[in-house]
């Protein structure tokens, strides 16, 4: 088949995006919509422990009745936030004004980075000097003051859980909760252009559910999915529907058995659905072993 190129109309990325970051090579992409499916004490908490871990977030936000009772997430989880009204929707605005406030921090550090640049530049070619940036930058002490930022004036990686939830109200009432799932990466904008962002993780233990559970729209989102051992088939069936645009059924449940073998050691299946170009395969064997269906060979 021919093709006919049109000069001029080619697609140019644009020069910021928002929330965007880089990860270690074998991480998945920033930022993450993740779903973790199992049973209670298959290994979810332990799994996303590790993975939070390995991407180097900054702080983690949780929202769960139970957060405080697990000392595991508490002890190794830097959880600066924790949310036990799960039955409030209201909730989710409180995180997207934790996240607005880091967003006018740095805008605050970046202005003050100005302006303490534009003193020395001053102080160097003998230039009169601002009253108000010498108030600002000189302290009691005789000396300048550098602006500060808690993160040095990078933009903050910011994990968001939720875990024992299920019929909550907010599951049961998911507006906010979809709004924020939907646009996650875009939150806490920026004048400049991007975002913050925040990256989300569902704990749960069915990945549809009648009543209570993570609606379609949030399912929808996910760009990450931990799916640990479980006997119900129509789960495994759900599941392979939602990367079905990747491989066929049967192919999903040979990699899922590759990746379970014989349940030992709290085996799952880590998919990918927006993998690196560099990664070999969107599924693996816990986070450490890439599986490469025969169809992908």
């Amino acid at each position: 088949m021919k093709t006919s190129k049109v000069k001029g109309l080619e697609i140019i990325p644009p020069k910021s995006e928002s929330g965007l970051y880089t990860t270690d090579t074998f991480m998945p992409k920033m930022h993450q919509v993740c779903i973790a499916v199992g049973k209670r004490a298959s290994g979810k908490s332990t799994a996303i422990i590790n993975l939070i871990e390995r991407m180097k977030f900054d702080y983690c936000i949780a929202v769960s009745p139970t957060m405080n009772s697990n000392k595991e997430l508490m002890d190794r989880l830097k959880i600066e936030h924790t949310f036990e009204d799960v039955d409030d929707p209201s909730v989710i605005d409180s995180i997207k004004d934790i996240v607005k406030k880091e967003a006018e921090d740095l805008e605050r550090y970046k202005e003050e980075v100005k302006r303490y640049n534009k003193l020395m530049t001053d102080l160097k070619d003998g230039k009169y000097m601002d009253d108000d940036l010498l108030l600002q930058f000189f302290s009691d002490e005789g000396n300048f003051i550098k602006p500060t930022h808690r993160w040095n004036g990078e933009k903050p990686r910011i994990a968001v859980i939720f875990d024992d939830m299920l019929g909550s109200g907010i599951y049961s009432r998911p507006r906010k909760l979809n709004g924020l799932s939907t646009y996650s990466r875009h939150v806490g904008q920026l004048k400049e252009g991007g975002a913050i962002g925040v990256s989300l993780f569902f704990m749960i233990q069915s990945f549809k559910c009648q009543t209570g559970g993570l609606n379609k729209v949030i399912r929808n989102q996910c760009t990450t999915m931990l799916l640990f051992k479980t006997k119900d088939r129509q789960e495994m069936k759900d599941v392979a529907e939602s990367v079905s645009g990747e491989i066929g059924e049967d192919i999903f449940n040979r990699v899922y058995d590759t990746a379970i073998g014989d349940g030992s050691n709290y085996p799952f299946l880590f998919i990918d659905l927006h993998k690196k170009k560099e990664h070999p395969s969107m599924f693996r064997r816990r986070l450490d072993e890439f599986i490469i269906p025969d169809s992908l060979e």
